[in-house]
């Protein structure tokens, strides 16, 4: 059995990372969904450089070293809902990469991102609004939080790109 070292050591490394995160979190409240934001996009990182694999299982070991060291528990299941949105549309990627051509490549996998995006919000949306900070609503508030929810899946998508391409790309060659 081949185990590489220096693949374990980074990937502990971003899990670490990762969980202080999440439990800052719930210590920082004035910045929760964007240190839970920052949290899934290190799961974004795993999937990017290890495979799909890989960052699923980060995934899930995130998931459980914050449930067990994170204060606010429910602080964990929105940011487990922003991870399996990263983990969801990086497999998207994989799959709308192999299947079409350069021209639909975007559209299609902005479709995809948006069907995920919506398949994990609306259940949140009607079943659980209290882990979005929604006491109570009626229709046109739902039809507003819905609304809501599409602009900032637009602006978690263009943190995501962003952190991807500038920040990312230009400090991981100091890990490797």
């Amino acid at each position: 059995m081949h185990v590489n070292s220096k693949r374990i050591a980074i990937l502990g490394l971003l899990l670490s990372i990762n969980v202080i995160l999440i439990i800052l979190s719930g210590i920082i409240e004035i910045n929760t969904l964007f240190l839970l934001g920052i949290a899934s996009f290190v799961v974004g990182i795993a999937i990017r450089e290890y495979g799909i694999l890989q960052g699923i299982t980060f995934f899930i070991a995130s998931l459980i070293l914050g449930f067990m060291l994170a204060p606010n528990k429910m602080y964990c299941l929105t940011y487990s809902a922003m991870g399996l949105y990263i983990v969801l549309s990086e497999i998207g990627w994989e799959i709308v990469y192999k299947i079409s051509s350069d021209f639909l490549r975007k559209r299609l996998f902005g479709l995809v991102k948006f069907i995920v995006f919506n398949i994990i919000y609306i259940p949140i949306l009607l079943f659980a609004p209290k882990l979005i900070g929604i006491k109570g609503y009626t229709i046109p508030m739902f039809i507003m939080f819905f609304v809501a929810g599409q602009i900032a899946l637009y602006i978690f998508e263009e943190a995501y790109c962003v952190f991807q391409t500038k920040i990312w790309d230009r400090y991981k060659h100091r890990l490797y």
